[in-house]
């Protein structure tokens, strides 16, 4: 079956106003009755296929009595949810609530995630998380346990069933001293009993493997059952979405290189093996790596 023409803007629009006709407490046919469209007119506004304008938007809105918030969302949302690629721009920070990614999250099939200098947000440990939030520079201290709580829902996302994910991890980020000791050996364990979930996958890049594809920096890759796939980026102040073929099939490539040089499964979990009993054996010494087997090519 042909995946459906849709973007990341059109989704979230569609996913926001479905919430709230819902909590408005309307059906689909109730509300086109009383705004005198037909059915098909709302299914196609909800669905991201136009047939509207911002009056009946804004008319819409006003039946629901939609708040304010929500209200400004999904007037900024309208004009471009057929628009593909999307940079989110926060200002001094990431929000607290990764909405858009979280949604993404929620309906993708399969995910792909590279992370050159730190164990990727999904498998973080809830102490590592935190050492990670209270380095940052423009985070305040009063938003840390939020900041927890939002990335725990995020980590939900990934961890439902139906999700398939893979994870690179690059060598140095385990070996960056992130929190106290024992917050390292916990973190080294969780990615253990991780790494043998049937819908989790972790590999290894190995540090001797030296220059590599990845090294402009981390990348989400979202595949989807109904919807072309996406790659996230997320930077200090900005995320982007990346949706464009040809920039999708960049990624892909740079997938495809970090496969053929990390570590396999079986090799990756040996490695985080003899990476736990180092640190528990040698645990003033966190930068000593036992040897590891060469890159599967």
């Amino acid at each position: 079956m042909p995946k459906r023409t849709s973007t990341v803007r059109g989704r979230e629009f569609g996913d926001c106003l479905r919430s709230v006709i819902a909590e408005a407490g309307f059906t689909g046919r109730g509300l086109a009755e009383v705004l005198d469209w037909q059915e098909a007119k709302l299914s196609d506004l909800v669905n991201g296929k136009g047939g509207t304008d911002k009056i009946e938007l804004a008319l819409l809105l006003g039946a629901l009595r939609a708040a304010p918030a929500v209200r400004k969302h999904l007037q900024t949302l309208f004009p471009d949810v057929q628009v593909k690629g999307w940079w989110q721009q926060y200002g001094s920070r990431q929000p607290v609530e990764q909405r858009t990614l979280v949604s993404q999250l929620a309906a993708a099939e399969k995910l792909v995630s590279w992370h050159p200098h730190a164990v990727p947000d999904a498998l973080r440990t809830t102490e590592y998380r935190r050492a990670v939030i209270a380095a940052s520079a423009t985070v305040p201290a009063a938003e840390v346990e939020d900041r927890l709580q939002a990335e725990l829902i995020m980590q939900r996302a990934v961890f439902r069933g139906g999700l398939h994910s893979t994870f690179f991890i690059h060598e140095a980020a385990l070996r960056l001293p992130v929190g106290s000791e024992e917050v390292q050996a916990e973190q080294i364990q969780h990615l253990l009993r991780m790494s043998v979930r049937p819908s989790v996958s972790v590999r290894i890049f190995p540090e001797r493997a030296g220059a590599h594809a990845g090294m402009f920096g981390p990348f989400l890759y979202l595949d989807f059952t109904k919807f072309e796939p996406l790659v996230c980026l997320m930077a200090e102040t900005s995320t982007l979405f990346v949706e464009e073929t040809t920039g999708v099939k960049a990624y892909r490539q740079v997938i495809g290189a970090l496969d053929r040089a990390a570590l396999g499964v079986d090799d990756s979990h040996n490695f985080l093996l003899r990476l736990g009993g180092d640190l528990s054996a040698e645990p003033d010494h966190p930068s000593s790596m036992p040897e590891v087997p060469e890159p599967i090519r």
